[in-house]
């Protein structure tokens, strides 16, 4: 009868850890898809063609990750991430096209 103590106890501290490691996953799979936002739009910016949804996707993505909602939050950074490669596209896509519009 003195093990049931220890041992329930040692159930609970399992289970807690369990539990915080599976809150920390959710923020550190939002820290990794703001983080490939983040770089995308800034070869955006450099590029000049950073589009102005870009950065307020990105901020709506941090400030959902500020109240916790990292689902949304990760959801939000992955649309940041692909509004920016979209306008990098665009401006290399541009960069030629002028080209086509110039008469021979």
């Amino acid at each position: 009868m003195r093990c049931a103590l220890p041992i329930s106890l040692m159930v609970f501290v399992a289970a807690a850890g369990l539990t915080m490691s599976a809150l920390a996953a959710p923020a550190d799979d939002f820290k990794a898809a703001y983080a490939a936002a983040e770089r995308a739009s800034k070869q955006a910016a450099a590029l000049k063609t950073q589009w102005t949804t870009t950065v307020a996707t990105l901020k709506a993505a941090q400030a959902a990750a500020t109240a916790g909602k990292y689902d949304e939050a990760i959801a939000l950074a992955k649309q940041a991430q692909a509004l920016a490669e979209a306008s990098i596209a665009q401006a290399e896509d541009q960069a030629t096209a002028w080209k086509a519009g110039v008469i021979r």
